[in-house]
């Protein structure tokens, strides 16, 4: 089942009733001249347990601490914005699995050999989705399905990021001229946003697997909190580049990063992707991949669950 993404982007009062998350829009509720029945519509609920990520993105929106507690009991990422509209942290819960004890200290006492193996899947897949991608656009893919098949453990011929260096070159076009810097022009902010989000669910999933975010197998900044989660997304970045071409080859270059295409990046949880020989929702196969993580550690298996576009 694909959990629910909500984003509230206007002022709002969240709180909790019977397992519900309730919605109360005060500007509505505070008209006078407004239809009875219509100030009731504006109230909506939903169940806690139907949610996956919830995205606070208003200064003036209130939860209650009933709610937030119910919210993180269920494994909802919680998603907070900064003054810019643009996501600064989330909140997740502590206790996502059973076994989480067990689970890390496998993860923690994981052999450096098996940090490289992993690595290299991880490369590998997102260097075959970087190349599927262009292949779609028209763009020359050969060099990256070339570099997918030369990775060696741990990635030692760095070909991540040579690959990095083709693909932002031809993805939207040579004419385009894009440079990808998180502070440079469109499309970098659609990107930085659908990344966070990406981030939010994966991070989400390592704590439901009962891994903790912060012990990475190759990024391992001291500063980073959510190291593993920017590992293990990798190869998910793709389907956010995706997105981003589709809006662009819809309504142009923008100058201004809009509520139309904050929603259409928060299409990301519900994307079809294939993992395992099976098609799925990407929140869904993100699922599968964490905890194919979780069994790499214990030894279990050694072949991360990872994902490929949908043939």
């Amino acid at each position: 089942m694909v959990k629910r993404t909500l984003y509230f982007g206007n002022p709002a009062y969240l709180h909790l009733n019977n397992g519900q998350l309730v919605v109360r829009l005060p500007e509505v509720e505070g008209q006078d001249d407004l239809d009875l029945q219509f100030k009731r519509e504006a109230r909506a609920s939903m169940p806690i347990e139907d949610l996956g990520l919830v995205v606070l993105d208003h200064r003036q929106i209130t939860l209650t601490q009933g709610l937030m507690e119910a919210l993180l009991e269920n494994n909802v990422a919680l998603v907070h914005c900064n003054s810019r509209r643009m996501p600064l942290g989330m909140m997740l819960n502590l206790e996502g699995h059973s076994l989480q004890a067990a689970r890390f200290r496998h993860q923690i006492e994981a052999s450096k050999p098996l940090k490289k193996m992993l690595w290299q899947q991880v490369v590998m897949a997102k260097l075959t989705n970087q190349a599927f991608l262009l292949q779609q656009q028209g763009r020359p893919d050969e060099p990256l399905l070339h570099w997918a098949k030369q990775v060696s453990s741990g990635d030692a011929g760095n070909h991540e990021a040579r690959g990095a260096a083709h693909y932002w070159k031809h993805l939207f076009g040579p004419e385009f001229g894009f440079l990808r810097d998180r502070n440079g022009l469109p499309p970098n902010g659609m990107l930085n946003y659908g990344y966070a989000i990406l981030r939010a669910l994966v991070a989400r999933s390592l704590v439901g697997s009962g891994l903790l975010p912060t012990l990475g197998i190759f990024h391992s900044n001291q500063y980073n909190a959510y190291a593993l989660a920017d590992d293990v997304m990798e190869p998910y970045r793709p389907f956010v580049d995706g997105l981003v071409v589709e809006w662009l080859a819809i309504k142009g270059v923008q100058e201004e990063f809009s509520t139309e295409a904050k929603a259409h990046l928060l299409r990301l949880p519900e994307l079809d992707v294939a993992i395992d020989g099976q098609r799925s929702p990407l929140m869904v196969a993100v699922q599968r991949t964490t905890a194919s993580l979780a069994k790499c550690f214990e030894g279990e298996i050694r072949k991360l669950l990872l994902p490929a576009w949908v043939p």
